[in-house]
């Protein structure tokens, strides 16, 4: 079941185009990656999806129906620029949030203390937001986003301020709501966390869609132009093999860069050749080198 789909969607600004029909479509259970750099479309095709602004033309449709005012309920929304009043308690402004949202304040809060000893902190109910670090400023922002339990949820920039440790509890509890059925909207500049979250993205480029689909099926139609080598002794010769442009020397091992997949092969023969092989891999294209390969050549 499709529960946000965007189809066609376009958003003017004066003569200056902001999305420029874009379509996708985020289903039950699923973490949804929209990549794209600055100024390419993500925040204004967010604010459409949560209603602050209206598309100039195609339409976004909610569990296969249109926008409505009830429809705010189902949406949680954490922003890159974080909203929660500094002096103002916790438990004060979310168990607020929470009833905006159409829950009573018994219920919100009863869901508030559950994510705060679900993030470890069930100290912070009566803290100011501006007692706390970055970092918890970052996971109370979270909670307001999700203390409803909305079957939509637009993250922008959600690890950011985030040390390694509560990176990875953040990302279990993403993961979390994700297999509970929630639709989640992703947003980051970190593409190893889209890799690890994401099955399906979208990347814009001024205002325009560049790439789409599944991460694996992106992935297969870039050509594989890497090969990490790991040998038991130094290899010579690496440098003259016919389609090897360059040779990287690694901690261990090497890093080949390739212009024609035969060349692999002859790699592993002259390794073979010389010594034991302890790693050898034909490396596929991240995730970040296709963005920067379609960010840099679109649209110039």
């Amino acid at each position: 079941m499709s529960m946000l789909q965007l189809e066609q969607v376009v958003k003017q600004y004066g003569d200056k185009t902001a999305v420029n029909e874009v379509s996708l479509q985020v289903n039950n259970g699923e973490i949804y990656g929209l990549l794209g750099g600055n100024g390419a479309g993500k925040t204004t095709t967010m604010r459409m999806v949560l209603g602050l602004i209206y598309p100039d033309g195609g339409r976004i449709l909610y569990n296969g129906k249109p926008y409505s005012a009830e429809l705010q309920h189902s949406m949680g929304y954490l922003p890159e620029e974080r909203g929660l009043y500094p002096k103002v308690k916790v438990s004060e402004q979310i168990i607020y949030l929470g009833r905006l949202h159409g829950m009573s304040a018994k219920d919100a809060d009863q869901s508030l203390r559950y994510w705060l000893d679900r993030f470890g902190v069930p100290e912070y109910y009566d803290k100011r937001i501006e007692e706390l670090s970055k970092g918890n400023q970052q996971k109370m922002g979270f909670i307001a986003a999700a203390v409803h339990r909305p079957p939509i949820l637009v993250l922008d920039e959600a690890f950011s301020g985030l040390d390694p440790v509560n990176v990875e509890l953040l990302k279990d509890t993403v993961k979390e709501l994700r297999d509970q059925g929630t639709a989640i909207l992703f947003s980051t500049h970190r593409m190893e966390h889209v890799e690890e979250l994401c099955r399906n993205i979208t990347i814009l480029h001024r205002s325009n869609t560049v790439v789409q689909g599944e991460i694996k099926s992106i992935k297969d139609r870039y050509p594989r132009e890497k090969v990490r080598l790991v040998t038991s002794r130094d290899i010579e010769g690496l440098d003259m093999i016919p389609g090897v442009r360059k040779v990287e020397r690694l901690e261990h091992g090497w890093m080949l860069y390739i212009d024609e997949a035969a060349a692999a092969q002859r790699i592993l023969q002259t390794a073979m050749a010389q010594g034991d092989i302890l790693r050898f891999e034909i490396m596929e294209p991240t995730l970040n080198e296709i963005f920067i390969k379609e960010v840099g050549e679109a649209h110039e």
